[in-house]
């Protein structure tokens, strides 16, 4: 007799749980809960490095202008001070704190430019980075790398262009120096 009597008990409560509707939106919610924080972590990470990037390229073209027009040679500004300038530039919500390196080449004629990837085996191959300004006339090609960091998973792995779940990030510009007349 208890056994029928909890069998019916068991029968009773299993039918009140199937016509329950009070947690079902806790329920579904908690089913799509993961894949919705999914995505937007990865909206999110997605939009900051294309914010980091156009910030990049905007720094790069207005520090460049400094070499086009001579500027940066009158002053005899070294790499270091480029990259500061570089570094100021950008907006205060991305820090260089060594995240950054500057390569700065010049060339003959636009047809002799040929620039390799700096990623070597999953890490920047920064040794054969230049700073050369050139002269009035010279052909230059400015580029500015950025490692960044990526943190949603699988986004990192899909993305990740360097070891570590980085992301090198790269803005260039390419221009013909004005004819600033002799340095010095």
């Amino acid at each position: 007799m208890a056994s029928q009597f909890a069998r019916i008990r068991t029968k009773n409560l299993l039918k009140r749980f199937c016509k329950a509707k009070q947690g079902a939106t806790a329920v579904e919610f908690a089913l799509i809960a993961a894949p919705f924080f999914f995505l937007l972590f990865a909206m999110l990470e997605i939009a900051v490095v294309f914010f980091v990037t156009v910030s990049m390229e905007h720094a790069t073209m207005e520090v460049a202008r400094t070499i086009r027009t001579g500027e940066s040679q009158k002053a005899g500004q070294s790499s270091a001070e480029f990259l500061d300038n570089i570094c100021n530039e950008m907006t205060s919500l991305v820090p260089c704190n060594g995240k950054v390196y500057i390569d700065v080449r010049t060339f003959e004629d636009f047809d002799n430019i040929n620039m390799n990837s700096p990623i070597n085996d999953g890490e920047l191959n920064n040794g054969a980075f230049l700073y050369d300004s050139g002269e009035a006339g010279d052909i230059v090609v400015v580029r500015v790398f950025y490692i960044w960091e990526l943190y949603t998973p699988m986004i990192s792995t899909i993305f990740a262009n360097l070891s570590d779940k980085r992301r090198l990030l790269a803005a260039s510009t390419a221009f013909r120096n004005e004819p600033f007349g002799e340095i010095g």
